[in-house]
This record gives C-alpha cells, structure tokens and sequence, in this order.
C-alpha cells in the first residue's frame, strides 16, 4: 500500500484501487470543523434561549441583512426549504419573527426578526463572537491573515460548477 502524503487518497496496491482518506479530504475536514464550531456556539444559544441551529441561522441572517422571503433566505444559509420552513414556523410561534406580505410581490411574504427576535439576535452575536476569538486565537496573526484570504477563495470554487461534476 502506497501512501501520497499529500493525496487525499492511498493506492491499495494489492486490489488497485483509491480508498478515500477521510481525514485527508478537505470537505469531510470543513464539514467536522463547522459541526464542531456550530455545535459549541449553540451549546449557549440552546440552553439560554431554546433555539435549534436552523433557528439560529435564519435569526443571524434576518438580523444581520434585514427583511427577506425564505428563499432568500435558504440562499445565504445554504439550508434546504424544509429546514428554513420549519425553523420560520417555530420562530413565529415563539414571537421572534413575523411574516408579512411583501407589497412589491403580493405572492410572496417577507421575514423580519420581531423586537422581542431583535433582543435574542443582540444577546447572542455577542456570545457566537466570542466562540470565534477564543478559536481564532489560536492562529498567528499572519494564520488569520491566510484563512481570511483563502476562504473567499473556496467559497468561490465551491459556488462554480466544477463543483457538479
């Protein structure tokens, strides 16, 4: 068996075959680092305000760049339909977030955090920035510099077509 140190994958030199090496391979890597990152930040956010991490993306998003349909709101948290719907569904039962027809488009219905959503959305940006200094603090400056210029660069692969296929 032939190990490329660099390679996501090891040649099985007796069967001939590739065998990803998920602990080499990039998405598996991003994938467990957001889990892991999610899942502390929503340690505070579900024991102090009951919210799962769907209700929490769309609060963050509704919050950060106002008003706008679910599917803009699918869009910038790359959660499928279902997930945003039920997550909408539960944050307007508990008052944190009103649905009202958009008057340019009659069909469609716009989200907005509530004030009693915008006081939720103030209590825990504060706390989710912490998470992220006490993780970026263990990166140099020059680190941060890198991550900060690399990831614009992935998102932007990850959003062309290469990506399919």
């Amino acid at each position: 068996m032939k190990l490329n140190p660099t390679a996501k994958f090891r040649t099985d030199t007796t069967a001939g075959q590739s065998v990803l090496e998920l602990e080499r391979f990039l998405p598996y890597r991003l994938s467990v680092l957001t889990n892991r990152i999610s899942t502390a930040i929503a340690r505070v956010y579900v024991r102090r305000f009951g919210l799962t991490v769907p209700e929490w993306r769309v609060m963050a998003v509704l919050g950060r760049f106002g008003p706008m349909s679910a599917n803009a709101v699918c869009e910038r948290t790359a959660m499928d339909k279902v997930r945003v719907s039920r997550a909408v569904a539960r944050l307007a039962t508990a008052g944190r977030l009103d649905r009202r027809i958009d008057d340019a488009d009659r069909r469609r219905a716009l989200l907005a955090l509530t004030p009693r959503g915008r006081a939720v959305y103030g209590e825990i940006g504060p706390l989710a920035l912490a998470v992220e200094a006490r993780l970026l603090a263990h990166l140099s400056d020059a680190d941060r510099a890198d991550l900060a210029r690399l990831l614009p660069k992935l998102e932007a692969a990850a959003a062309t077509s290469f990506v399919e296929g």
